[in-house]
């Protein structure tokens, strides 16, 4: 059976999200530097909500370009969001992305230490890795807290921390936590969020790094 729905070509199904979305949010003020990365979250959940709940440091989306144009990596606290950050564009910029929750080591210093594996995931690459570094928590609030913890300690001084952590329990509270640091930040206030949500802002970044435009 035949339908009558418009046909999109794949390659211009982005591109006709983005007009969308652009024609729907009207005269909602976004700001200039950060309209894309608002925007590419809006493109991966098709909840304009976000267009009000994200929170940007001052300078953090410009911190997150210069960070990855400088070969950063992202860490991400699960391996959907990390599934879901561009290798392509990632590798043309000579960056990386990382997610350690399925290392043996993480749950046996999680069982150890008596906290969770994202948290431990945390503690792991604040330890083991070097140069600069994005943080992009989008399911675990205990990853986030102990980001946050390592920060206020001294322990580590990330280039950016996205905090999108989805739920109920301790979410608000890990995320107003990170607002509170000095670090630069991209935070989706509330109980919103997820690792979609974390994805797409890494994103936005790398093909604001890479001169991709939406």
């Amino acid at each position: 059976m035949k339908t009558e729905l418009a046909r999109v070509l794949p390659a211009d199904i982005e591109k006709r999200s983005m007009e969308i979305i652009t024609a729907e949010l009207g005269e909602r003020p976004l700001a200039a530097d950060t309209a894309d990365i608002v925007k590419r979250v809006i493109h991966a959940t098709a909840d304009f909500d976000y267009a009000d709940s994200l929170v940007f440091s001052p300078g953090a989306a410009a911190a997150g370009v210069a960070a990855l144009l400088a070969g950063a990596t992202i860490v991400t606290d699960t391996n959907m969001a990390l599934a879901g950050v561009s290798r392509p564009a990632c590798e043309k910029l000579g960056a990386a992305a990382r997610c350690f929750m399925a290392e043996p080591e993480i749950a046996e210093a999680a069982r150890k230490n008596g906290t969770t594996r994202a948290a431990a995931s945390m503690e792991y690459a604040a330890r083991h890795l070097s140069g600069p570094l994005i943080f992009a928590v989008g399911n675990a609030p205990t990853a986030l807290v102990r980001l946050c913890e390592l920060i206020g300690d001294g322990s580590l001084s990330p280039s950016l921390v996205i905090g999108v952590p989805v739920g109920f329990v301790n979410v608000v509270e890990s995320k107003e936590l990170l607002l509170s640091l000095d670090t630069p930040h991209i935070v989706a206030r509330g109980r919103k969020g997820g690792s979609s949500v974390a994805a797409a802002i890494c994103n936005a970044l790398l093909y604001r790094a890479s001169g991709r435009t939406l």
